[in-house]
């Protein structure tokens, strides 16, 4: 990959730091939103008009329409990532802590791993990643306490969720990243939240959400964090993090998941004094080295390819949550 140079260095390192530190906010926003506003709505909502302004946004600075064949696409990303992701965690919310919840997404690279591998045309996984997908497992059983040997245990049904959630989520990251689509980049950042926040929408109607929806008893938090979740979540957090997968090797883009989740149990802790177990803390060390095991073999693996095969190939595009 070319020296970026310093104007481009500035932006990675920005949009690092952005999805670094808000995406492990977001869980906590989630957590206060669904109390007084249902899970499927309140995240249909938000990405509707997140994604609306960016597409507004970028029609304003000149960008043609998309094509009709353009949209199909981003509604397959848009409802891969907001609705088999991003609900599926609105709602397990509801009954898991947010700082449990981060770390169990924070399993999202061992989906990645195993998806691709799956998939034709890819390499076998080497020993280092296998050893952190053996090890992340390991960190989730310890997390999810199976056996309930500790005191205090995640409600099962809302950790199969967030298992299925992440799963959805790697999913629809690798195919997002494989489209290709010639429209303008901040107009298919907006029509994939677009579409995705009005398939969520579609899915909390069917789930007969908006009888349990009174504006009246929405709360003053859960509206804040409702605004926050739109405004700094999804069109600061999530733009940063398309535009990472975009321009930097996945390896860096990945990073996230070290750091989501401490960003998470801290904020849980110091906002809703959520419990911080030691329990907890071995489920997040084991949890987190697994992930850098994965990390820093697939690294180890993209610098060998590209020093045999000259330029990236489609094949090996991978990004995650």
């Amino acid at each position: 990959m070319p020296d970026p140079g310093p104007p481009a260095r500035a932006k990675v390192v920005a949009a690092l730091l952005a999805v670094y530190i808000i995406w492990g906010s977001t869980y906590l926003g989630i957590r206060i939103v669904v109390e007084t506003i249902p899970p499927f709505l309140s995240a249909g909502m938000r990405f509707s008009l997140a994604g609306g302004a960016l597409y507004l946004i970028a029609k304003l600075q000149g960008a043609p329409s998309p094509s009709r064949d353009a949209w199909k696409p981003a509604a397959i990303t848009g409802g891969l990532l907001l609705l088999g992701g991003n609900g599926l965690v609105s709602w397990a919310e509801q009954s898991v802590p947010s700082s449990l919840t981060a770390l169990l997404i924070a399993i999202v690279p061992l989906w990645v791993v195993v998806i691709d591998f799956a998939l034709p045309g890819h390499l076998r996984p080497s020993q280092g990643v296998l050893a952190g997908i053996a090890l992340g497992l390991v960190g989730v059983a310890i997390l999810v306490d199976p056996w309930q040997a500790g005191v205090e245990h995640i409600e099962p049904v809302g950790a199969a969720v967030l298992i299925a959630a992440s799963a959805i989520w790697s999913v629809g990251t690798i195919y997002g990243g494989r489209v290709k689509l010639k429209e303008a980049p901040l107009l298919v950042i907006g029509m994939e939240m677009l579409a995705g926040g009005l398939i969520l929408l579609a899915a909390g109607t069917l789930a007969g959400e908006w009888s349990a929806f009174d504006l009246g008893r929405v709360s003053q938090r859960s509206a804040l964090a409702f605004v926050y979740l739109v405004l700094v979540g999804a069109m600061v957090g999530f733009t940063a993090y398309l535009w990472l997968i975009k321009n930097v090797p996945p390896a860096l883009a990945t990073t996230y998941a070290f750091v989501n989740p401490v960003v998470a149990i801290y904020v849980g802790w110091l906002v809703l004094a959520e419990p911080v177990t030691p329990r907890t803390l071995l489920a997040a060390a084991v949890i987190i080295a697994g992930v850098a095991l994965i990390t820093q073999a697939r690294s180890r693996r993209s610098r060998e390819l590209e020093a045999t095969q000259p330029g990236p190939s489609p094949g090996d595009r991978e990004v995650a949550r």
